[in-house]
């Protein structure tokens, strides 16, 4: 006897995996269209990439920090500034993730508190005009706030990328990039469009 192809459960599978796939897409289009719509964010979004691209160009340093994927997107967009971005004809542009040093990371967690990861790093290295992009979903992680604080004492200029707004948004970032979403990975995603046109200002503005 034949088997009806059509009915397999590993067709069946498929074609659910094809249409979470296709409702994923959807999902990202949906918020695309609203950032796109949402002049409060574009209007930070320029303020963000041309307040760091002036700093920089003074001679300041980038710090970027986040947890988890935000870590994996503050390695990601330290990387574009340190390489080329799109022009490989511009000199190298001061970025520095936090977090990536493991001794001094676990000696502060370890001797202090997780809390502190961040904020210390900035203490030690960070100087007066530098700049302070803060990756996190929520705007609740304590040791993206606790950085947010210490870049404030140190007088840098801070950027809180973020979700949806609520209330309890840290009040010590001077720039506030709120993707209007509450999904953890369409937020990441959009972070990573708007992180990406921030490098491309600074690169623009730091050729020489």
């Amino acid at each position: 006897m034949m088997t009806d192809l059509a009915s397999t459960p590993s067709m069946d599978r498929n074609r659910g995996f094809s249409q979470r796939l296709h409702d994923r897409l959807d999902a990202a289009l949906d918020l695309l269209g609203r950032v796109r719509a949402d002049e409060e964010l574009l209007a930070a979004t320029l303020e963000a990439a041309t307040r760091t691209a002036e700093s920089i160009a003074r001679g300041a340093t980038l710090f970027i920090c986040g947890n988890g994927g935000s870590a994996g997107e503050a390695t990601h967009l330290s990387g574009e500034l340190i390489g080329p971005f799109l022009d490989k004809g511009r000199r190298p542009l001061p970025a520095i993730a936090l977090g990536f040093d493991a001794s001094a990371t676990s000696a502060v967690a370890n001797d202090f508190s997780f809390d502190e990861i961040f904020a210390r790093q900035l203490a030690a290295l960070a100087r007066p005009g530098d700049v302070l992009w803060a990756l996190s979903t929520s705007g609740r992680s304590p040791n993206v706030r606790r950085a947010l604080e210490t870049a404030a004492d140190k007088g840098m200029l801070s950027v809180l990328l973020t979700g949806a707004r609520h209330e309890d948004l840290p009040p010590q970032a001077d720039i506030v990039l709120a993707v209007p979403s509450r999904e953890t990975p369409r937020i990441q995603e959009m972070h990573l469009i708007l992180g990406h046109f921030l490098c491309e200002i600074v690169e623009s503005l730091n050729r020489d």
